[in-house]
């Protein structure tokens, strides 16, 4: 299971670069080696299951979340791409997409006083159930929630600058008053 995930708020030039290069190098390089180094183990015995966690935030422009989109955009299809790889290996490679969970992120994200921050959220036992048993059930993809379904089908068919728009309203410091 690589469920590597931090995120920042705010816009792009505004975040402090070294922070900018955390949210890469957890969410796509640390994840990319656990699965290179555990997906060769698991193909020596000719069967596994990998369980990467995206998100639906990968599927639109990440206004005031540019990076972090972009690496839940790169995990989406890293996921994707993978599991067409191994297809006939025995080992299965599942993507969890979830929508806001009610974790840390966004106060680690400095999000507290955006729309996403202060909404109500998914209840992380229940993200976690429905992508465990989507890995067992050999699933590619899992979007938790009825809520978070809907947007995710919403985002395939919506202009990319309509959905920056509508991220920056849900993003944008000090959107939550």
């Amino acid at each position: 299971m690589a469920n590597a995930g931090c995120g920042l708020g705010h816009g792009f030039l505004d975040q402090d670069f070294e922070r900018v290069q955390h949210v890469v190098d957890t969410n796509i390089t640390g994840t990319i080696y656990l699965v290179h180094e555990i997906g060769n183990l698991m193909r020596g015995r000719g069967e596994g299951r990998i369980l990467l966690t995206g998100s639906i935030a990968g599927f639109m422009p990440g206004t005031f979340q540019a990076v972090y989109n972009g690496t839940k955009a790169f995990i989406n299809s890293f996921s994707f791409a993978l599991r067409n790889e191994l297809k006939d290996t025995g080992i299965t490679v599942t993507c969890l997409m979830p929508g806001a969970t009610e974790t840390e992120f966004f106060r680690r994200a400095d999000m507290l006083d955006t729309a996403v921050g202060a909404q109500k959220k998914d209840d992380p036992a229940d993200v976690a159930e429905a992508g465990f048993k989507a890995m067992l059930n050999g699933e590619g993809d899992i979007v938790s929630g009825w809520k978070n379904k809907l947007q995710a089908a919403v985002a395939n068919v919506t202009p990319a600058g309509m959905l920056a728009e509508q991220h920056r309203k849900m993003s944008e410091p000090g959107s939550s008053d």
